[in-house]
């Protein structure tokens, strides 16, 4: 039983799976992230390099999801910390569970009238598996970030990219958004 439990606390560390960012130092990615786009929830095209000079907060979202509350973590957010220096792009996603069913248009209004979400929000989009958009293949591969590989596990993934374009941290859906050291990255200058 002892070794049992001993395991069930070890196995998280020895794999990475705290949800924590992994303390190493961002480096000059291969890819750039600015040379990336999507496209918003009303279809307009995004290209990321509008938001150099930014920290950037990507956020895997759902509607229909234990952690959607976490959408007016993320507003609460982005109300103290956006705008010159800090932006949250939330990427709406049906990968797990089938948890987002809306059209853009239903995630939008959702959004807006439960959360009161002001903060970028692009249409739905694969965030793993063969239809993964370039965005999440930055965010989850080496080499394109250069910094690590991740995989988001489920709604509500963070990732924050530093101001210059640089991968600086991943945190599992457990992790609020307001955590102190992703508070800490954003408010860094």
């Amino acid at each position: 039983m002892k070794i049992r439990k001993t395991l069930a606390l070890a196995l998280p560390f020895l794999f990475g799976c705290s949800g924590r960012a992994q303390d190493r130092t961002p480096v000059e990615p291969p890819v750039s992230f600015y040379s990336l786009s999507a496209t918003d929830i009303d279809g307009g095209k995004v290209d990321m390099s509008r938001f150099k000079g930014k920290v950037v907060m990507v956020v895997n979202t759902a509607s229909k999801c234990g952690y959607t509350p976490q959408y007016a973590d993320l507003q609460a957010l982005y109300a103290k910390y956006g705008g010159d220096h800090f932006v949250i792009i939330g990427f709406p996603s049906n990968d797990f569970m089938h948890q987002e069913p809306g059209t853009e248009a239903e995630i939008a209004a959702f959004c807006e009238k439960n959360y009161g979400v002001t903060f970028p929000m692009m249409s739905k989009i694969d965030v793993k598996g063969r239809g993964m958009h370039p965005v999440y293949q930055w965010l989850t591969r080496e080499d394109q970030n250069g910094l690590m590989d991740n995989k988001v596990s489920w709604n509500f993934n963070k990732f924050l990219i530093d101001a210059q374009g640089r991968l600086v941290g991943h945190w599992g859906s457990s992790t609020k958004p307001d955590d102190p050291e992703i508070v800490k990255y954003i408010t860094a200058r």
